[in-house]
């Protein structure tokens, strides 16, 4: 799957979807279930991620400008089930290449090490190397 595009597609005035990023955004090869902590549904799977923000690829469009606290569900290393919680504001949601997904992009809100510590952590045992 290619994301460049909804970069590319994106309101350039919005720097969260520029191609310019300062942080390069990592794919991830295993897809991290999310769910809203607010409502205890699965918002969709994490496809790409940093530490400023994330992608979803949802079955349902999710709403911008809201505040959300997230989960990310996984099992680590040994296959024990574990958690990351933190909020991030979704910046922006289009339909997927495949019309039948969305894909929304996240922007995390003041993260603290105890959340980038882990998301670097998945970034360097499920990403792609650069």
């Amino acid at each position: 799957m290619y994301f460049g595009k909804k970069y590319a597609s994106a309101n350039h005035d919005d720097t969260v979807a520029d191609d310019r990023r300062a942080i390069h955004r990592r794919h991830l090869i295993y897809y991290l279930r999310v769910w809203d902590t607010a409502t205890n549904n699965q918002l969709g799977h994490v496809v790409d991620i940093n530490i400023d923000g994330l992608m979803l690829i949802s079955e349902k469009p999710i709403e911008t400008g809201k505040e959300f606290e997230l989960e990310l569900r996984w099992q680590n290393m040994e296959g024990e089930p574990d958690t990351l919680r933190f909020r991030a504001v979704s910046r922006w949601s289009h339909n997927d290449v495949n019309k039948d997904f969305y894909d929304t992009g996240f922007q995390l809100i003041d993260p603290t090490e105890e959340v980038l510590d882990p998301i670097r952590d998945m970034i360097q045992q499920y990403g792609f190397g650069d």
